[in-house]
């Protein structure tokens, strides 16, 4: 069973999503398409969809009339999920995409897209998909991979170890084989390179501030737990730390960045 997360999390999250993806890519996926005069509609292919977020911010960004794909095994996420304008179908699809990434692909897309799902996959998972996608002539957008940079506008003698034990605990196992976690994006660029996709990346960092603490506490709170699943010895520490930071967010007194990269796949 892949991991879950829960609607409230995906809520939190979904306008520091939306700002941090990168506008260049998605104009260059809309040039390609629309120099290969792909047929009507548009077929899209959405891995991991929750609750529809990734729809939300493309579908409005690319031409109609469009047919997406939502992929998830929670159908309770999927039943949140709706089109964000007309000429915009939905087919809610319910599976486990751990058991096999391209089962979801059949039918045929033109697009394969994600958003924050990389990181959870292992390789050997990522290169089924990304071969799949490519006997499909697919185009690839996967959005808001962790790339394993957790920066504050001030420095605490704890962030490295913090930042550290999260990126360990990143590589762990989240259903699908060993985690790529902050590698995942470029090894998802190298592997569709080799499969002769032309490959463009961009930062899509998330940017915090007390206006978003809520985002980052509950950001916070993760790292913690997961540092000091790594490191149960130092986890009075990192409880510390975890609360020193939490406060100074909120009263503005510093800022937060976690590092993402988005990878766009053309040919």
């Amino acid at each position: 069973m892949t991991e879950s997360f829960d609607a409230d999390w995906l809520a939190l999250r979904e306008a520091t999503d939306h700002a941090a993806r990168p506008e260049a890519l998605v104009e260059s996926l809309r040039a390609h398409l629309a120099g290969r005069r792909v047929a009507a509609p548009l077929q899209v292919t959405d891995l991991g969809s929750g609750t529809g977020s990734n729809l939300l911010y493309l579908a409005p960004r690319l031409p109609p009339p469009q047919h997406w794909r939502l992929v998830d095994h929670d159908t309770g996420l999927l039943g949140r999920a709706g089109a964000p304008g007309a000429g915009i179908e939905l087919e809610r699809w319910v599976s486990d995409l751990a058991d096999d990434p391209a089962a979801a692909l059949a039918g045929g897309s033109s697009l394969v897209t994600g958003s924050a799902l990389l990181d959870l996959v292992s390789e050997a998972w990522l290169d089924r998909l990304l071969v799949a996608c490519a006997e499909q002539g697919a185009a690839v957008l996967f959005a808001l991979s962790y790339d394993g940079r957790i920066r504050w506008s001030q420095p605490h003698a704890l962030d490295a170890e913090l930042e550290d034990a999260v990126n360990r605990h990143q590589r762990s196992d989240k259903g699908f084989g060993p985690a790529l976690g902050p590698t995942a994006a470029p090894a998802c660029a190298a592997r569709l390179e080799g499969l002769g996709y032309g490959v463009q990346t961009c930062a899509s960092d998330w940017r915090i501030d007390a206006h978003r603490a809520a985002l980052g506490v509950a950001l916070i709170d993760g790292w913690v737990a997961a540092a000091s699943a790594i490191d149960p010895g130092r986890a009075a520490d990192l409880r510390a730390w975890g609360e020193a930071r939490a406060v100074a967010l909120a009263r503005g007194e510093v800022e937060l960045t976690v590092g993402h990269q988005d990878v766009l796949g053309l040919r």
